[in-house]
């Protein structure tokens, strides 16, 4: 099992700055991503930027690259989301995932989710 815990939400004005933390407890093993989601009230989870633990490799979904940077801290086993230039429609809640998955931005590849943290970008 995974736990995880995720922190960090708020509200700020557009083109303001956020870090989102997610940290991880239980067991970890070789082969897993973890990634960022978020939801619009009424709309399914949309992947946001994802992360290959072992390799440190990522990828984001175009709406957010260049904007959003997905980073792990192995020592704290803490998953990060740095959000810069925030619009206003990035406000969400916004989830952390876990899975033994490839890189992926789909919320099936994900076993294991935390309980979300609110975001919300003013004009």
């Amino acid at each position: 099992q995974v736990q995880l815990v995720e922190s960090g939400g708020g509200s700020v004005q557009a083109g303001g700055s956020l870090r989102l933390s997610c940290a991880a407890s239980g067991h970890t093993y070789a082969g897993t991503s973890m990634a960022w989601f978020r939801q619009y009230p009424g709309k399914e989870r949309e992947g946001v930027a994802t992360i290959y633990i072992s390799s440190g490799t990522t990828y984001y979904t175009s709406s957010v690259r260049g904007r959003f940077t997905i980073s792990q801290d192995n020592a704290k086993n803490t998953l990060y989301l740095q959000m810069n230039s925030l619009k206003t429609e990035d406000t969400a809640m916004y989830y952390c995932a876990a899975g033994r998955t490839a890189l992926s931005l789909l919320s099936s590849s994900y076993s294991y989710w935390g309980q979300g943290t609110q975001v919300t970008v003013s004009s």
